[in-house]
């Protein structure tokens, strides 16, 4: 197919301030960019007369949740939809593979409440290359980038237990991390609040991560705190970064919690040592004052020890439910405690698995209670318990003025880390129409043109996305056209599932799949496989 944009404002992905200037896609790819006179193009499929629009490259979204649901259906339409071509998805530790065929059964219970869960799908798929090469049969609507999981990888190691691994089982996960790096993964990540990822300490990540960097791949971390802690937390995995030489990469980056803004000034100064240090650092952030992920993580760490399994056998026990109460209401060191920083009333059920607890999508923990007529904590449990931990939340935890001084840091890129199930946070339909909207148009805290870098070139660059990210002749055509004085994200927490105004147009490897808010569900995406 080809392609000719006309007379559209031009910002590139590289920071550089935008220009005039017309564009053609040929085939999947830039073909030519400046005054293109059309009768000077032969066998143009369509013309776009985009004046007084921005043509930008393709969003990137660097923390993603599609991994299952893209196996479900393969268009992710929420994403498409606010201009994202690319995503990266294994984050957190927990994903799809590698998943030895003896673990799928407690694995799926343990990832449910983060992606979903399904019987429709083939789980037999093993590796990384095997999960892969699965998308690249059926077809995937956006382009799919990979990340190694430290949980699944210390999972098919040493199993789900609680303990430190052996130096046979520390060679196996290097050797199990570097079968998948060289199956075209992108990084190593993890989720050191989530288990089995949380049962490791820095040895054992730095001799991952030293793997990872052979390959120039990156650290992609849910660090151990954002919270109490959250400066231990930093200095361990900037450490990680020292003895491994790996590039490291900040999930979700944030400070969670009114008692723990005080960190916020140490924080940046961490960044900032880093920096001057010679540390390659990055992070990414949603543009929001509340989070989301699977409602298990309130319970203290050792309910968790054994997977999911003995985490449903413990909440069996009486005496062990009054001892998970007195650790969520008293703390343990170094445990990001959700109830504590965030509050039991901001604390919001946004996804089950059941028919019969559905009445409770969109209530907090408190409202749960009353509504089951139990003490609030007992109604939380049962939920748990009854839905096998696939229970998805919100919780609130920070002010406006944070993520702006956040967003304006130039390690920072833009995501949404979208959990799609259930009710979901709206970041999943509008992360990236909110930056341009609300933060760039209207609060003013970005020009454009950083704005679109934070979602284009920089991410790209820290990945290692090959082509892509910048409008230049030669690279893939993946482009976003919308307008700056419409665009805005729609969705609220009450009513999250709403599709942002202002997106015009989106190409993905230079076909056209959303035009004047009318989508074509197609598959034109790829696998990126790093090199």
């Amino acid at each position: 197919m080809k392609y000719l944009i006309k007379n559209g404002q031009i910002i590139d992905g590289t920071g550089k301030e935008r220009f005039a200037g017309d564009l053609l896609i040929e085939n999947e790819r830039i073909a030519a960019i400046g005054a293109i006179d059309a009768i000077d193009v032969a066998d143009v499929d369509q013309i776009f007369d985009v004046r007084g629009k921005i043509v930008a490259p393709g969003f990137i979204d660097t923390h993603s949740h599609s991994d299952l649901q893209v196996l479900v259906s393969p268009y992710i339409e929420p994403k498409i939809r606010q201009g994202v071509t690319t995503e990266l998805l294994g984050q957190d530790g927990i994903s799809m593979a590698p998943l030895p065929a003896q673990y799928i059964s407690p694995w799926r219970k343990n990832l449910a409440g983060l992606d979903g869960d399904s019987d429709t799908i083939d789980w037999s798929y093993e590796t990384t290359d095997g999960y892969l090469k699965l998308l690249e049969k059926q077809g995937v609507g956006l382009n799919e980038a990979y990340l190694v999981p430290h949980g699944n990888v210390r999972m098919e190691a040493m199993g789900l237990t609680n303990r430190p691994p052996t130096a046979q089982e520390l060679q196996k996960m290097c050797d199990i991390t570097n079968r998948e790096m060289q199956a075209g993964a992108y990084g190593l990540s993890t989720g050191l609040i989530y288990m089995p990822c949380a049962y490791s300490g820095l040895s054992e990540i730095v001799a991952l991560c030293k793997v990872v960097a052979k390959y120039d791949g990156v650290f992609v971390v849910h660090q151990r705190s954002e919270a109490d802690t959250i400066l231990e937390s930093m200095e361990e995995i900037l450490e990680i970064g020292r003895q491994s030489g790996v590039k490291l990469h900040f999930s979700h980056f944030k400070v969670c919690g009114r008692k723990n803004w005080r960190f916020i000034e140490s924080v940046i100064a961490l960044l900032d040592k880093a920096k001057a240090e010679g540390l390659r650092v990055s992070f990414d952030q949603y543009p929001y004052v509340a989070g989301s992920t699977m409602l298990g993580v309130i319970l203290p760490p050792w309910a968790h020890d054994g997977g999911t399994d003995q985490l449903l056998k413990r909440l069996e026990d009486a005496d062990l439910r009054q001892k998970m109460i007195y650790d969520m209401e008293h703390g343990l060191y170094g445990w990001d405690n959700f109830v504590d920083f965030a509050g039991l009333d901001q604390i919001f059920v946004t996804s089950v698995k059941s028919e019969k607890n559905m009445d409770i999508i969109g209530k907090n923990l408190v409202e749960i209670g009353q509504i089951r007529q139990k003490d609030t904590y007992e109604a939380v449990f049962d939920l748990l318990y009854e839905e096998e931990n696939a229970v998805g939340m919100v919780d609130f935890y920070g002010i406006e003025e944070h993520v702006i001084r956040f967003m304006c840091r130039p390690e920072q890129n833009v995501c949404t880390d979208g959990l799609l199930g259930g009710k979901p946070h709206p970041r999943v339909y509008g992360s990236f129409p909110r930056v341009l909207g609300k933060y760039v148009r209207e609060e003013k805290a970005l020009t454009l043109e950083s704005a679109i870098y934070k979602m284009t070139g920089k991410p790209a660059a820290v990945f290692g996305f090959k082509d892509r990210g910048m409008i230049q002749i030669g690279n893939f055509a993946d482009l976003v056209i919308f307008d700056p004085d419409v665009i805005l994200d729609r969705g609220t927490f009450i009513e999250p599932i709403q599709y942002p105004d202002g997106i015009q147009a989106v190409f993905i490897n230079g076909e056209l799949v959303l035009q004047q808010g009318i989508y074509e569900k197609r598959c034109p995406g790829k696998v990126l496989r790093r090199a």
